[in-house]
């Protein structure tokens, strides 16, 4: 019994009834979402991979990433295959939303690991934060539909 860990997941901050939700906190929810039911790919070849097998729902790309190419490369797949893609501010809030860390037992984000590409194949569930990113992709002029669930 001393040696049994307990799994933690780390909270997602969810806004109170009525309140509206911003972008960053619906992507982390559906990445979060996408990982649980694994529909996310982490790193520049899986990320490539699935782009290249159009099976890409949404890519998101760090703007931070330390190789200029690596940019050229996600971007320029993305428009030839008509792959939707955001960009977060920073590899390691990528990182840490695409489960690239250690929870603490108090909740917190530690080791994180940077991660430069993550791409969801697969949604999961249809969440209200799927809505309000669809919303904020299409207020960016980006026309992103929502996938119905599969049965």
């Amino acid at each position: 019994m001393a040696g049994e860990e307990v799994a933690v997941v780390a909270e997602i901050p969810v806004p109170l009834l009525g309140e509206k939700m911003d972008p960053d906190t619906a992507l982390q929810q559906v990445l979060r979402k996408s990982l649980a039911y694994g529909g996310v790919v982490r790193g520049l070849h899986a990320a490539v991979k699935v782009i290249e097998k159009h099976a890409a729902q949404l890519c998101v790309l760090a703007e931070d990433c330390d190789q200029q190419d690596i940019k050229k490369l996600v971007t320029a797949l993305c428009a030839d295959h008509k792959c939707n893609l955001l960009t977060v501010p920073a590899a390691k809030t990528l990182g840490e939303w695409v489960g690239l860390c250690k929870i603490d037992s108090e909740g917190k984000a530690r080791k994180v690991v940077g991660c430069s590409c993550a791409v969801i194949k697969d949604f999961g569930e249809i969440t209200e934060a799927l809505y309000v990113l669809r919303e904020h992709l299409k207020s960016q002029g980006i026309d992103f539909e929502i996938p119905e669930p599969s049965s």
